[in-house]
């Protein structure tokens, strides 16, 4: 068994334009002083890394790494988050997904497809530089407004949504599979590949794919009232990163899973800062103990009511208690008898015969 590694803090919820959060020195200072020895870095601020170049020059790379563990931490993975989601985008959420690209491929959903999937192609090569073993992404959605079957779905439509989804994410795994490095899917509400069942159909659809992995946030599955922990049973093999975040589902007579239409804050189910909400984080943790998980605890800090910096404090103290360093040796080695296989073909009767 291996003892996990942590903690570290996933950037994105708090980059901002104004100090310490506006540059990947200044930030990772910032975390080592709140106590954690890693950062989650998204390619999209070029403040931060300059994914291009990462993708072309370890010298690059191998400055960004000292700059950063200068600092006090290491980089752990690289997010593609964003650039996942853009792989597949169905026609309603057009506008709303434009956002999160480059204007110039605004309104032309086959451009900001290749955009996103340049990216990702960049982003495995990067992270290949940087040493680094996986990368995080959305797997975008093409089904997910059809999730409810009212209207009746047709005959087949599931199955070509998830045929598509394969034909588009499978050459960018090839390339992640040249560059040695995991594809671990956020299984989450809003993509295509969101519980257990969805992420099956995909992996049948990419044939299997030894880079088509998970990372693992309990906090998606409290939500949706899926049982986290015997994910972790299924899934272990699969499982490449790990997101610590804290959520709780209060369903009430008037509001449940669809939440309404309703902000965070009134929500039955939200998200909350470590150890504010409903999850067994003592039980997560020893799970992935046991099947030997040798990745990171990232801290991903989302909270309707706690300010992130409390929430980041707390949480890097949080991960560090919930960190179980593993036995070498078994519990009961003190009363080892120490003999040998002829002692015990004797035990055994087996001598006997």
């Amino acid at each position: 068994m291996r003892t996990l590694q942590g903690p570290a803090i996933f950037l994105a919820q708090f980059m901002a334009e104004e100090a310490p959060f506006n540059d990947i020195e200044a930030m990772a200072r910032w975390a080592a002083d709140l106590g954690f020895l890693g950062v989650q870095v998204p390619i999209g601020n070029p403040a931060f890394i300059d994914v291009a170049l990462a993708a072309e020059s370890r010298d690059y790379c191998d400055d960004l790494k000292g700059r950063v563990a200068d600092c006090g931490v290491e980089i752990t993975e690289l997010s593609t988050h964003l650039e996942g989601q853009l792989v597949a985008v169905h026609p309603a959420y057009d506008k709303l997904f434009d956002a999160f690209a480059p204007k110039a491929v605004h309104g032309d959903p086959a451009a900001r497809m290749e955009w996103a999937a340049t990216q990702l192609k960049l982003a495995a090569r990067a992270s290949a530089n940087l040493g680094l073993a996986a990368q995080a992404a959305f797997s975008g959605a093409l089904l997910w407004p059809m999730l409810y079957p009212w209207p009746q779905r047709p005959p087949g439509l599931v199955e070509l949504g998830f045929e598509e989804l394969g034909r588009r994410w499978r050459p960018i795994l090839d390339v992640f599979e040249e560059a040695g490095v995991d594809c671990c899917y956020e299984l989450h509400p809003g993509e295509d590949l969101h519980d257990g069942v969805t992420f099956e159909r995909f992996l049948d659809s990419v044939g299997g794919h030894a880079r088509a992995n998970i990372l693992y946030d309990p906090s998606h599955f409290v939500l949706q009232q899926l049982d986290y922990l015997e994910f972790i049973d299924i899934y272990h093999e699969r499982i490449r990163m790990f997101h610590v975040k804290d959520a709780e589902f209060r369903p009430t007579g008037r509001s449940g899973v669809y939440g309404g239409y309703q902000d965070w804050i009134d929500r039955p189910g939200r998200f909350r800062s470590l150890g504010d909400g409903q999850i067994d984080f003592h039980a997560i943790f020893s799970k992935l103990a046991q099947y030997d998980y040798a990745g990171w605890a990232v801290l991903e800090w989302e909270c309707a009511l706690k300010h992130p910096e409390d929430g980041a404090r707390e949480g890097a103290a949080f991960i560090e208690s919930h960190i179980i360093r593993v036995t070498d040796r078994a519990f009961d080695d003190f009363a080892a008898a120490g003999l040998d296989e002829a002692a015990n073909r004797e035990i055994l009767g087996l001598n006997r015969t």
